[in-house]
């Protein structure tokens, strides 16, 4: 077993791990249906489209923790629907899960949890170059086929070096994602209040975007990408700021998101967010 990275806590801490958790468990809930597995939940995506989510741990569970086994009856439920092998948790609210994953099996990955608390103030936004815009994109905006997919080029080529993927890349992640209803699906969540979608915009070509994802007081920063080509100019912080901005003007009180790893914390820890926890994921 690997150590988790260790992070220094404040004393709001706890209430803070609790509200993420609840959050966790009620995010997805508005696009999947939650199967009972005792110490565990799997969610199941609606439908044929929209992502495929993740077990994690039930909550409010009180009776026994986690086991291999209980891992190994969610798997073969996964396998059974054909849905990833995923697990995702928090190391710090369940540090005993790792053990009964590893031993069903799976890797886990550590990934930094970021937090703008309620006490926490966020850094100024930053300077934009050139002339480079960022704004919120709505269902019906002309480029929102491509500020869905350019997360996709993004995490397609990961790391925070320049890259040669650019406007041909995008061009046919957004025809694919237009194509199996991906872009149609974020277009509903966008009418429906469930996602804002924020994009930076160079005229009319989107060099990087990402979302948040409010439930109630708490939203989750999720799928900050930028166009390789476009790196190393401030672009995903830029968008980071305007969607923190926009959840704290609409009464969101904690803001937090994952990184890849602390190369990337290091950027969002620049937008005023704060290290916190682990974020663990677990797959085959």
């Amino acid at each position: 077993m690997h150590a988790v990275t260790s992070v220094d806590h404040v004393p709001d801490d706890r209430a803070l791990l609790d509200e993420i958790e609840r959050y966790y468990d009620t995010a997805p809930r508005s696009a999947a249906d939650a199967e009972d597995f005792g110490p565990l939940t799997l969610f199941v995506r609606r439908g044929d489209t929209g992502w495929p989510y993740y077990a994690r741990p039930t909550l409010g569970h009180d009776g026994p923790a986690a086991t291999a086994e209980d891992v190994r009856k969610v798997l073969e439920r996964q396998r059974e629907l054909g849905a990833p092998e995923a697990f995702e948790w928090v190391a710090e609210q369940n540090p005993g899960l790792r053990a009964a994953v590893e031993a069903a099996g799976l890797t886990v990955h550590e990934h930094p949890l970021l937090v703008l608390g309620p006490q926490d103030e966020p850094a100024p936004a930053p300077g934009l170059p050139g002339r480079v815009e960022v704004r919120l994109v709505g269902a019906d905006a002309p480029e929102l086929a491509d500020a869905v997919a350019v997360p996709h080029v993004a995490f397609g080529n990961p790391g925070t070096a320049t890259g040669s993927a650019g406007a041909a890349e995008l061009a046919e992640n957004a025809a694919k994602l237009t194509a199996d209803g991906g872009v149609a699906r974020i277009a509903r969540r966008l009418t429906d209040g469930v996602t804002v979608l924020a994009a930076a915009l160079d005229g009319a070509e989107v060099l990087c975007a990402g979302q948040h994802n409010p439930v109630g007081p708490v939203t989750e920063v999720v799928g900050v990408g930028t166009l390789p080509s476009a790196r190393r100019r401030g672009l995903g912080l830029a968008v980071t700021a305007a969607l923190v901005a926009h959840a704290r003007a609409n009464g969101v009180r904690t803001v937090f998101l994952s990184a890849s790893d602390e190369d990337v914390a290091r950027i969002y820890r620049r937008a005023g967010f704060r290290p916190f926890a682990t974020a663990l994921i677990a797959e085959p």
